[in-house]
């Protein structure tokens, strides 16, 4: 195998984010995230600045469901049609993105429904990182400098948002959901840099020793 993609999901304060940028690191490979929405406008010509919006927000459900009717997920809408510019046509244009990653080049990829766009590739390692909050709760208030009721708050909507993003856009699909997943790791018990370890073994368990792409 030439090369393969590991897509990493991951609950707020757990670390996933982190255990993608050091897997990268060790394997010698890109780690992408908000990098992708900078290269789906460069690749349609819309701006970064669309991409982004639609990157942290949700429109309504009856929104969506107009929005669905105009544009499948499977497909992209072309420069002259009023959809352009939509969330879904903006989604499917950073899945092609991810598409294009996954046949060229070995890499991480954080969030962005990875999972969900890769699920028929063969040559794709998708990890879910989760930690109990009590852990979470701690490495979002060392890291932001905030007090545990506004760590607690924080992690609640960031999740929150995570999950409707993903049932958004993969219509209906459960975010946390192991089955979507190869395997699920709890950072606070295994320890973040045990966690970039058990995932390298994995690869080499999947894909072989003798591959090219470890």
């Amino acid at each position: 195998m030439e090369h393969y993609v590991i897509t990493i999901a991951r609950g707020f304060g757990s670390g996933g984010k982190e255990i993608g940028s050091r897997l990268a690191e060790r394997l010698g490979i890109p780690c992408y995230e908000s990098q992708i929405l900078r290269m789906a406008s460069e690749y349609s010509g819309i701006n970064e600045r669309l991409f982004n919006e639609a990157d942290e927000r949700l429109k309504s459900r009856k929104k969506f469901l107009g929005y669905l009717k105009k544009v499948p997920f499977t497909s992209i809408a072309e420069p002259y049609m009023k959809a352009f510019t939509s969330d879904v046509n903006l989604f499917n244009i950073q899945s092609q993105i991810i598409r294009q990653l996954v046949m060229s080049e070995s890499c991480v990829i954080i969030g962005k429904c990875a999972d969900y766009v890769l699920r028929s590739y063969p040559n794709v390692i998708s990890i879910y990182i989760e930690a109990p909050r009590e852990a979470c709760l701690k490495s979002i208030m060392n890291k932001m400098g905030v007090d545990a009721d506004e760590a607690a708050k924080m992690i609640e909507k960031t999740d929150k948002y995570r999950a409707d993003y993903y049932n958004y856009y993969t219509q209906g699909g459960i975010w946390t959901n192991p089955v979507n997943y190869d395997m699920t790791l709890n950072s606070a018990r295994v320890g973040r840099e045990n966690c970039v370890d058990v995932i390298e073994q994995y690869i080499k368990l999947k894909f072989g020793r003798s591959s090219e792409c470890i």
